[in-house]
C-alpha cells in the first residue's frame, strides 16, 4: 500500500494558504482580516496591528483602531498607507479610523486578477506535490515494492486527491470573485 497522508496534509496546507491569501484581498466591505499582514515598525521591531491595537469594525465601510499606546498611532498610520491597500486613514482622539472607499470597476478587475494569480500559484503547488508523489510511486515500482497494476491504481487515487483539492481551491476563488463583483 502507498501512504497518501503526507499528500493529503500538504494539500490541506495549500488550501489554507489560498484561503488566507484571499481573505486579505479587499471586497468592498470593511474586513479586519485585511490588516493582518500589515507590518508596523514600532518599538524597534516589526509587529502586526493586532499586536498594537484593538480592531473594531464600525460599519460596512469603516474599521476603528484603538492603539494601546497612543504613541504608535503615527507608525500604524504610516504602515497602512505604505501597505498600498487603497484604504484611507483618518486620525481621531482615541486612535485611527480606516475608511474603505467604494471600489471602482478598474480596481475590482485588478483584485480579480490577483485572485486568479493566487489560485494559479496554489495549483502550481499542487502540481509539484503530485509530481513528487508520482515519482515516489514510480521509484517503488522500479525497486519491486509494487506491481504495475498497483502503480496505476495509486496514480488514480493520487489524482483523485489532487482533483478534490483543486475543486476546493476553485471554489474559494469563485466565492472571492463574487464578493469583489458585488
Amino acid at each position: 500500500m502507498f501512504d497518501f497522508s503526507e499528500l493529503k496534509q500538504k494539500s490541506k496546507e495549500v488550501e489554507m494558504w489560498l484561503s488566507k491569501e484571499l481573505s486579505v484581498i479587499r471586497a468592498g466591505r470593511a474586513t479586519p482580516a485585511i490588516l493582518d499582514f500589515v507590518q508596523v515598525e514600532s518599538y524597534g521591531s516589526r509587529m502586526t496591528i493586532k499586536e498594537l491595537a484593538n480592531i473594531i469594525a464600525e460599519d460596512a465601510k469603516t474599521i476603528r483602531l484603538e492603539p494601546w499606546d497612543a504613541s504608535v498611532s503615527k507608525d500604524i498610520e504610516k504602515a497602512i498607507i505604505s501597505s498600498n491597500l487603497g484604504l484611507s486613514v483618518a486620525p481621531f482622539e482615541k486612535g485611527l479610523r480606516i475608511i474603505f472607499p467604494e471600489l471602482t470597476t478598474e480596481r475590482r478587475e485588478q483584485f480579480i486578477k490577483v485572485v486568479k494569480q493566487k489560485l494559479e500559484e496554489a495549483k502550481v503547488s499542487l502540481r509539484i506535490l503530485r509530481d513528487k508523489v508520482w515519482k515516489s510511486i514510480e521509484d517503488k515500482e522500479k525497486v519491486g515494492d509494487m506491481g504495475e497494476d498497483d502503480k496505476f491504481r495509486f496514480k488514480e487515487e493520487m489524482q483523485k486527491i489532487i482533483d478534490e483539492s483543486v475543486e476546493k481551491l476553485k471554489g474559494f476563488a469563485e466565492r472571492k470573485e463574487e464578493e469583489i463583483k458585488i
